[in-house]
């Protein structure tokens, strides 16, 4: 099996080294990851300048641009062989409800089921990040799934995992997204140079996490895996729109 590491931390994140080095004895690896942090960067890719691709001394390789640059040009460019995964992360940090929109850690998974590939965002849902070893195990527990009972369709998997020693998860449940509330907002601060800057304010805290949503499952002591789709066809306010427009 040959499956294509990616994350939005960059290539010297632990969680990226972590989960490479738990799958190592069952697949044939290959890391391409942002030379820098990029959280945050969503499905964005860059078409204002070329993109350079270097390797690491440890063998990873590195890409001047965007979890999803990478996942692209890896796939598109770089590979002589489509992969049989992709998987991105170990995000520092959780990837749920809304989170999603914004993440790159999904969005470079997003970026290889695009592509055709079966692809797997992981998170760690803490920013402790004391346990990366958890979120590593689930994750090759869900490619050795794969393996023995390989899926029908391409597939686009969201997984978050609590901090916590693998003996105390109880288990994968499969979840919904929830939603946050709204964000709080930007904060306003004067640099040495007398200037005002704004930093995006924190993430609102979880509005629906009730039974069956992925906050639901981590509180509760779970991992959660959520499939997502790209369609973002709202089908039931097609009619509604059509009336709109006619009237």
């Amino acid at each position: 099996m040959r499956i294509l590491l990616s994350n939005d931390d960059g290539y010297f994140a632990p969680g990226i080294e972590i989960l490479a080095r738990t799958l190592s004895d069952i697949a044939e690896i290959t890391v391409v990851a942002p030379e820098r942090d990029r959280s945050g960067a969503s499905n964005s890719l860059t078409l204002d300048r070329p993109l350079m691709l270097r390797r690491a001394a440890n063998g990873f390789y590195f890409v001047n641009g965007t979890p999803t640059d990478c996942v692209h040009l890896a796939v598109t460019g770089m590979l002589d062989h489509l992969p049989d995964m992709v998987i991105s992360g170990i995000n520092h940090g959780a990837n749920m409800g809304d989170d999603t929109i914004y993440s790159g850690t999904v969005a470079a998974a997003t970026e290889g089921h695009l592509l055709g590939v079966p692809s797997l965002a992981v998170s760690l849902t803490s920013h402790k990040a004391a346990h990366f070893e958890t979120a590593a195990m689930v994750a090759r527990r869900m490619v050795e799934r794969c393996l023995r009972h390989p899926l029908s369709e391409p597939v686009l998997l969201n997984l978050n995992i609590p901090d916590v020693p693998i003996e105390m998860l109880k288990g994968v449940r499969v979840t919904r997204l929830g939603r946050r509330h709204k964000a709080e907002g930007v904060v306003k601060q004067v640099n040495p140079r007398g200037d005002i800057v704004y930093w995006i304010g924190a993430a609102g805290l979880a509005q629906d996490a009730g039974e069956g949503t992925d906050f639901h499952a981590v509180e509760n002591g779970y991992a959660s895996v959520t499939p997502l789709q790209i369609d973002l066809t709202h089908g039931a306010q097609i009619g509604t729109i059509e009336d709109w427009l006619e009237a």
